[in-house]
């Protein structure tokens, strides 16, 4: 069904591409993973992704031969947030990215925070080594021989957005936000080159997310067999990307992806300034908010704990629910979201059946959702109507029977979440439909839906409050944090 749209996502491990059509359907994939070494948490070369990225349009397109390529109306990028690459005058990777997860600019970070709190006090301040602020300063102190023949800064998706169109020095507010974008007042602060050792000059451009800035440079195009008439938009982050996949695009609604860790992202018609650092807010192309924070508890104590029987626990679990047992299956030292408490261990009752503890980990990290959406709440006013939920935790059906009746929330699961598809959508966003919104509603199909059950969700909203009962008393959080 065309018109068709092309989403690029490259990832830390690999590059991926999907072909939508106009109703939504992932009509082809394809993938390549990158050669990664133990450096390839620090730097990675930008020309490896650009040969990844060739080689899967060509699979691409070779897998549906069927399809007529002259109807892609467009194509769209993501990648990893806070990766950033300097380049030379003549748009040349002048060093590798300097990826997302290098912890080397954690100095730097503290020099960024102390800088925009003092002279730019709004907005996100809270930089660390994540950052691409941060990372950008550290480069400079390191490679100052190098930074004396950088001509731009850019992200990640925008090094291949800029290979793909031939349009250098544009990003979106979605990268731009944590290198210290005011998506506030859309403008580079001042501070950022009269307090930090940045030139104004290196900063690119900055647009909403699926702004359309041209079309496929010809010779990209006849190399990898496209029409030049496909428009290539600017991209957005990964986090964000999948959100838009996920169906959370409208005020009200919210995404949490269970993987490793648990995030929550939605949108806002507030925006949410935390002094604490355990919310940032993105802005949403069409001007709303898109506040997020990621929790380090999430599902990894599942596969590493629970892996090899996880079918028959789902079943017993089932059985058991709703239990009285309180656990928090945080498995590192230290919580950043809904709370800061770097003290933080988990916790669970003793004695329990390999059944129960399965079953109270789900409930209890379905209590930290709910907290989280409590907390927000209290910053905004605003009412959730819906979660939408991916990640490897929205594979089971009983936990997403629990999430809904402890948030008493209906919990949606689309088709496809992945961050390739929602670039696609992004891509159509403003070229096949008049808003993002739009492109979501045409795009995403409901895979699963659960809807919280009265008398469950009653008892799970007294034990809710037993596990924050238990947080305050074990000094987690505090009583002004409460919101309920």
């Amino acid at each position: 069904m065309a018109p068709y749209f092309i989403g690029i996502d490259i990832g830390t491990q690999g590059a991926r591409v999907v072909l939508l059509d106009a109703a939504g359907t992932v009509l082809a994939s394809a993938a390549e993973v990158f050669p990664l070494n133990e450096e390839s948490r620090e730097e990675q070369s930008p020309e490896v992704w650009w040969a990844a990225c060739v080689t899967s349009l060509k699979a691409l397109k070779t897998s549906v031969p069927d399809v007529d390529f002259t109807e892609v109306l467009a194509m769209a990028v993501t990648s990893t947030s806070g990766t950033v690459i300097p380049l030379d005058a003549q748009h040349q990777p002048l060093h590798n990215a300097i990826m997302y997860s290098d912890k080397r600019s954690g100095k730097q970070a503290k020099i960024c925070t102390a800088a925009a709190v003092k002279y730019h006090n709004k907005g996100f301040t809270a930089f660390n080594s994540s950052s691409a602020l941060a990372k950008i300063v550290w480069f400079g102190d390191t490679y100052p021989e190098k930074a004396a023949q950088i001509a731009k800064w850019i992200h990640a998706a925008d090094y291949i957005t800029g290979k793909l169109s031939g349009r250098w020095g544009l990003t979106d507010y979605t990268n731009a936000f944590k290198t210290g974008y005011d998506v506030s007042d859309y403008e580079w602060p001042e501070y950022l080159y009269t307090h930090l050792p940045l030139k104004k000059s290196w900063l690119p451009e900055v647009f909403p997310s699926g702004t359309v800035i041209g079309t496929l440079d010809p010779a990209v195009a006849a190399s990898l067999g496209l029409p030049a008439s496909i428009q290539v938009t600017v991209g957005i982050t990964d986090g964000c990307a999948s959100q838009i996949a996920s169906g959370a695009v409208k005020p009200g609604e919210w995404n949490t992806t269970i993987g490793t860790t648990m995030v929550i992202k939605g949108v806002t018609k507030k925006q949410i300034v935390d002094e604490e650092g355990r919310i940032y807010s993105h802005r949403h192309p069409a001007g709303y908010w898109m506040p997020g924070g990621a929790s380090n508890t999430g599902a990894d104590w599942v596969t590493n704990e629970f892996g090899d029987n996880l079918e028959a626990l789902g079943k017993a679990a089932e059985k058991l629910i709703p239990t009285d047992l309180i656990a928090y299956p945080l498995r590192q030292h230290g919580e950043r979201f809904p709370m800061v408490a770097p003290d933080a261990v988990g916790f669970e009752p003793e004695g329990l059946s390999m059944a129960e503890r399965f079953t109270a980990n789900m409930e209890g990290v379905a209590y930290l959702e709910r907290f989280s959406f409590e907390l927000i709440q209290g910053f905004t006013n605003e009412k959730i109507s819906a979660v939408f939920t991916a990640g490897g935790g929205s594979n089971s059906e009983v936990w997403l029977k629990i999430r809904s009746n402890v948030l008493n929330l209906p919990i949606y699961k689309m088709k496809e979440v992945s961050g390739a598809v929602g670039a696609a959508i992004l891509a159509a966003s403003n070229t096949h439909f008049s808003s993002l919104a739009d492109a979501v509603a045409a795009l995403t199909t409901i895979d699963k839906e659960v809807h919280p059950e009265p008398e469950l969700a009653a008892v799970y909203n007294k034990n809710y409050h037993r596990f924050l009962d238990l947080l305050l008393e074990k000094g987690y959080i505090k009583k002004g944090e409460l919101h309920a």
